[in-house]
């Protein structure tokens, strides 16, 4: 079992989300994909503290108040362990942004991000971060194609 974050930058002024193209590392189950920041929890994070950590690692960006949409469970997502990742969004940050050693980042125009090379689940996900609702959600994938998902909204 893998704990894990997920963040989407959003920059409200000039209505962007930075985005992160998988390009970079060998052997990542990502590669060629467009993904939000975070990563693994370290010992005795809470997923806010792993969120803020991660986003900082990757962007060089320091997030203020990051906020929790919801919550999802990825089975054997890269074929060895369940995935289970806590989903946030942050519009306020400060810093600059570094070359970051997972890939490429750039802000991309909100209406556009859907148009990346996503993930099949995450343009469904995305959605669910405009809402008013907490979810709680499993992806199914097998062999890289999104087999089902199913959703609870609280």
């Amino acid at each position: 079992m893998k704990l894990a974050t997920l963040c989407y930058v959003i920059d409200p002024k000039n209505d962007t989300t930075l985005m992160l193209h998988r390009i970079k590392k060998e052997n990542d189950v990502h590669e060629g994909k467009w993904n939000g920041l975070g990563g693994k929890f370290e010992d005795n994070e809470t997923p806010e503290e792993c969120v803020i950590r991660e986003v900082n690692e990757e962007s060089g960006l320091i997030i203020k108040s990051p906020k929790l949409h919801g919550f999802i469970t990825f089975p054997l997502f890269d074929g060895k362990d369940d995935w289970y990742v806590f989903v946030f969004t942050a519009n306020e940050f400060t810093g600059k942004l570094i070359d970051s050693d997972e890939g490429v980042l750039d802000w991309i125009p909100n209406g556009k991000v859907t148009d990346l090379n996503l993930w099949d689940g995450d343009a469904i996900f995305l959605n669910w971060l405009k809402e008013d609702k907490f979810f709680s959600a499993k992806f199914t994938y097998i062999e890289g194609k999104l087999g089902k998902y199913s959703v609870n909204f609280y």
